[in-house]
């Protein structure tokens, strides 16, 4: 089995390949009233008598507000010097289960002792206010979405706006859609006459025009079986007049051709709009092992790259790229790319080669970055101890092939139905089937956790138009739901 192209046996039309190719006292006020917003009254502290316990004083004010405000102010027992302890007073010093700050009482005086007096150590309920979300992401769990679209599932996705239609890609050139969460019979779109399919080959990536609702444009992603052979396509199509669930069977344009006929791997394959309403591609640097065309480095030809277009006129490069079409490079297979649908940010997994996968952090509208491939594979050196490492971007974050060995990039939750979810990017790799989390904060990559769930033979992520994140592996699609 060569190093540099490593296949997991599934199927005859196994995802190993395009996403593989990698060989993260006593006295004391009454408890407090609680749950207005100023936290209630609790009493008037009384005494703390003199060197109270850290348990002294009376009960602890249940004082704290409603969500978020737990303990915003506190009781009044024990403002100032009253006797309430050092961390005492009737909103308490923590808050109890969810208080911010808990209660006002009690700032270190008074003659209840060091750390006595009324309110208790640890203070009151707090109500059940302020964040409860932690360092790590929350329990999770998968959800079967409809019925097995059959063969091989690759990518979801949904036009801007509808919130009721999932479109599922199927790497044989079919696109499927599962609408309010059943199978539509007829096929969206069937391309499989054009599409070379087996392998890391095939139909591989799908978007939708930002005014889809209006205009009915879409893209895809393939390599076609007419002569050259694996040759990348970026092409138009768009829905028919007459079923908004079936496609024109006719291609509206060929955005972008690129040569791809020797090696059937690395083909790239993800396509998705950014922020700034230009069409982003992302393409493998040709296949084979170590990047024999050097392509990565070579501003000359788009393999290796992340390419940004202007569909209305793709052939001519667009404001802002490095050169020509291309906006990034360096890259070895970014298999999947997604925006931050919140902040614009770009995340771009790219599947490594013997030793390191990486996820590539871009803010947003930067662009023009060198991310290292193949002088650098992750954060060290490829094929060498040392190595000019002049103006290349290293990954926000890595991890070895102890872990795993293809990276199946995914995206930043935004949904509403997990909301200690928020903000962290969940990425997986192919081969282990193990899911992680991490947060970008300032650049840098912060508490990357591996997930409760897994996933064998993980193809893609995918998000829907409520920004909830969803899983492919052979025809399954799963939604990410909390547990």
């Amino acid at each position: 089995m060569s190093t540099s192209l490593r296949f997991v046996a599934v199927s005859a039309i196994t995802l190993a390949a395009f996403v593989a190719c990698g060989s993260d006292g006593d006295g004391g006020g009454s408890s407090g009233t609680g749950g207005s917003a100023t936290g209630g009254k609790g009493g008037t502290g009384g005494k703390g008598g003199t060197g109270g316990s850290t348990s002294g004083g009376g009960t602890a004010g249940s004082g704290g507000g409603t969500a978020g405000s737990g303990g915003a102010t506190g009781g009044t027992g024990g403002a100032t010097g009253g006797t309430g302890g050092a961390t005492g007073g009737t909103g308490g010093a923590t808050g109890g289960t969810g208080g911010a700050t808990g209660g006002t009482g009690g700032a270190t005086g008074g003659t209840g002792g060091a750390t006595g007096g009324t309110g208790g150590a640890t203070g009151g309920t707090g109500g059940t206010g302020g964040s409860t979300c932690g360092n790590t992401p929350p329990a999770l769990k998968l959800t079967n979405v409809g019925a097995s679209i059959g063969g091989s599932a690759v990518f979801m996705t949904s036009p801007p706006g509808d919130t009721a239609r999932l479109f599922v890609v199927r790497q044989s050139g079919v696109i499927r859609i599962i609408k309010s969460g059943t199978l539509v019979t007829t096929p969206f779109l069937d391309i499989t006459s054009s599409v070379s399919s087996g392998g890391e080959r095939g139909l591989l990536g799908l978007a939708f025009h930002p005014q889809y609702a209006t205009n009915g444009r879409f893209f895809v992603y393939y390599t076609q079986s007419a002569s050259p052979t694996g040759d990348i396509v970026i092409a138009e199509y768009k829905v028919s007049t007459g079923n908004p669930d079936v496609a024109a069977t006719a291609q509206v344009q060929k955005l972008v051709q690129i040569g791809h006929s020797v090696n059937g791997n690395h083909n790239g394959g993800m396509l998705a709009f950014g922020p700034d309403g230009y069409l982003y591609a992302g393409i493998g640097d040709g296949g084979g092992g170590g990047d024999p065309f050097k392509a990565g480095q070579d501003l000359s030809t788009n393999l290796g790259k992340i390419l940004r277009l202007n569909p209305d006129n793709p052939t001519q490069s667009v404001p802002g790229n490095q050169q020509g079409l291309i906006w990034d490079w360096g890259l070895r297979n970014p298999w999947r790319f997604s925006f931050d649908r919140t902040a614009g940010d770009l995340y771009i997994a790219d599947v490594g080669q013997n030793a390191w996968e990486e996820i590539d952090f871009e803010p947003k509208g930067s662009g023009k970055k060198n991310y290292g491939w193949s002088i650098m594979e992750g954060n060290h050196c490829y094929g060498s101890s040392t190595c000019n490492q002049t103006g290349l971007v290293k990954p926000v974050h890595e991890y070895s092939h102890s872990a795993g060995c293809s990276i199946t990039g995914g995206y930043v939750y935004r949904g509403n139905a997990i909301p200690c979810l928020k903000g962290w990017y969940l990425y997986g790799d192919y081969c282990t089937g193990t899911m992680w989390g991490l947060r970008v904060v300032g650049g840098v990559a912060q508490n990357n956790t591996a997930l409760n769930i897994t996933q064998g033979n993980l193809s893609s992520f995918g998000e829907d138009q409520n920004g909830e994140l969803y899983v492919m592996s052979g025809g399954q699609l799963k939604r990410i739901d909390a547990q």
